[in-house]
């Protein structure tokens, strides 16, 4: 494995809390050919992906035809994506975050091919049981590369990165839902995944030649097994030692109490009733949509957003902002199509921006020897909170009166409330010290 420092940083970057000197992003990725290289691979990776969900909506929908099959398809995932945080966030400050991230897309090379075994609906249990092995895997891949990434670029290229990171993920949530729904119409699911596990492997051989710098604290040098639970503890106690620390973890844990449901239940329900007869190409525009708002959002708070002091509260402040227009989704749903795009490219800009903000303050707070088991734990408490809602907003609507419109509007609610809550929660060292 290959440790190094990391790489040196101007003498400019921040004063007072305000940004001053920042590279663009045609600089970034011109001038840092380690972090060209990283991108790239998640470009790649992340294409497929999106390939490989609207695929698995449409033979969920096709072959159960249940809403609650739907949130429990998510619920999975997203536990899935949990269940191991701990440990993947163990590994990502005890071993190379690059091989981490190169056998997880290999590992998934072949799973993905698995689903094109799928011949009916005896089949979803299983088929709902591998996405969700796969998400185990992209939870290892997502810890390692958050908390890599800090350590490729300086601390003035850091607000640059996550905002192309974000809006590169959003990008291929807008171009491989899009595609992807085209495809499944016109070509079928089976195509649809072999192009995910293509992905899979082109972005680990991507990946191979990538020197990823990386410092190891002593601690995590010695037997695994014998030092596991007393480095898992040390990573809780890093961040619970820091109110303000503490506190940022849970923003995209908010916004997923409820953007679970909106996003992954709601919102692929009314994709697929839009278009009639071509229920994927439905889902992959109002994901495009989502997409599109997801990577505009930080895009918008990078140029603007620059007093890194109001970051914490601001993180509260656009959750609110996300519920808001996801309550005019709500009323107006059905009612314009376009309508609808543009306000969910609203609602995702500002779920976008917290999601970003709160990543990088995270990342700068946070020592490169625990930044990986800070990621595994904020990851594992967003991903329980997309599971509580997901499964709540297919069992609602598949075992009581709720209307698809009504629960929209509901949750978004929810989401107001939630954001309001945790704007109002200052813990008293709150401020930030700016390097």
């Amino acid at each position: 494995m290959d440790y190094m420092q990391p790489p040196r940083t101007r003498a400019s970057g921040f004063r007072g809390g305000v940004i001053l000197s920042e590279v663009g992003y045609y600089e970034l990725l011109k001038t840092n050919k380690k972090f060209r290289t990283f991108w790239f691979a998640a470009v790649i990776s992340m294409m497929g992906e999106w390939f490989n969900t609207i695929a698995l909506f449409t033979l969920i929908l096709k072959y159960s035809g249940s809403e609650a099959m739907l949130g429990f398809l998510f619920t999975i995932r997203m536990l899935g994506f949990a269940v191991l945080q701990p440990i993947t966030g163990l590994l990502s400050d005890r071993w190379s975050r690059k091989w981490i991230m190169v056998v997880s897309n290999l590992l998934q090379v072949g799973l993905a091919l698995c689903f094109l075994l799928v011949d009916g609906p005896e089949d979803m249990w299983w088929l709902i049981g591998l996405s969700g092995v796969m998400m185990v895997l992209h939870g290892a891949y997502m810890t390692a590369e958050r908390a890599a990434l800090p350590n490729i670029v300086s601390k003035e290229e850091l607000a640059t990165a996550n905002a192309l990171d974000a809006a590169t993920w959003s990008t291929a949530l807008a171009t491989g839902a899009f595609l992807g729904g085209l495809v499944v119409s016109e070509y079928g699911v089976n195509v649809a995944f072999i192009i995910d596990s293509l992905t899979f492997l082109l972005g680990a051989l991507i990946l191979l030649p990538l020197r990823v710098p990386q410092n190891v604290s002593n601690d995590m040098k010695g037997p695994i097994l014998s030092t596991a639970f007393a480095n898992i503890k040390a990573g809780f106690s890093r961040l619970i030692s820091e109110p303000r620390l503490k506190r940022i973890v849970f923003a995209k844990t908010t916004w997923n109490l409820a953007g679970g449901g909106l996003a992954a239940v709601f919102l692929v329900l009314a994709g697929s009733r839009m278009s009639p007869g071509e229920m994927a190409a439905g889902i992959g525009l109002f994901f495009m949509a989502r997409g599109i708002g997801t990577g505009i959002g930080p895009i918008i708070a990078r140029k603007y957003l620059v007093d890194k002091n109001k970051w914490p509260a601001l993180v509260g402040i656009l959750v609110s902002v996300s519920g808001f227009f996801y309550l005019l989704i709500g009323i107006t749903i059905f009612e314009n199509l376009y309508l609808t795009i543009g306000l969910v490219i609203i609602a995702h800009s500002a779920s976008g921006a917290n999601w970003v903000l709160s990543t990088i303050l995270t990342q700068q707070w946070v020592e490169d020897e625990v930044r990986g088991r800070v990621f595994s734990i904020d990851m594992l408490l967003m991903s329980i909170s997309f599971s509580l809602s997901t499964f709540t907003a297919g069992w609602l609507l598949d075992n009581t009166d709720l209307s698809l419109k009504l629960g929209m509007i509901w949750f978004a609610c929810a989401m107001i409330f939630f954001g309001i809550i945790f704007t109002m929660w200052r813990p008293d060292n709150q401020a930030v010290q700016t390097a």
